[in-house]
């Protein structure tokens, strides 16, 4: 073999050691992310299963106040009604006082000029 036979060899044998240098570190990678993500797995089961030892309690806590919020909006309902209830009892009498005072004033008026009417002597 000559000096040219040669580089071609050394060519090839130093691509296969790059490719399996390279398919190492990519094993060796693979390896590791392995393992992190088997922690992740045991972590995220830890996690699970808080959230369901605390997804009953919090069930409870969302009914009940769902339960109180159906009160509170009962409550501020019969508030709205009685508040139209005591405006349709008190508009008319607040009418009919004005209307007597009204009633009153002219018949003062006329007491004190002697008018018999608005506008006439």
């Amino acid at each position: 073999m000559n000096g040219t036979g040669y580089g071609g060899l050394i060519l090839d044998v130093l691509v296969g050691i790059g490719a399996l240098l390279a398919g190492t570190g990519i094993f060796v990678g693979m390896l590791a992310l392995a393992k992190t993500l088997a922690r992740l797995r045991i972590t995220l089961d830890g996690v699970d299963r808080q959230v369901e030892s605390i997804g009953t309690p919090v069930t409870d806590t969302l009914f009940r106040i769902d339960g109180v919020a159906r009160s509170v909006e009962d409550a501020v309902g019969s508030i709205a009604r009685t508040a139209d209830l005591a405006r349709g009892a008190v508009v008319p009498a607040i009418v009919n006082v004005g209307a007597t005072l009204t009633g009153i004033s002219a018949g003062l008026r006329r007491l004190v000029t002697g008018k018999s009417q608005k506008g006439k002597e």
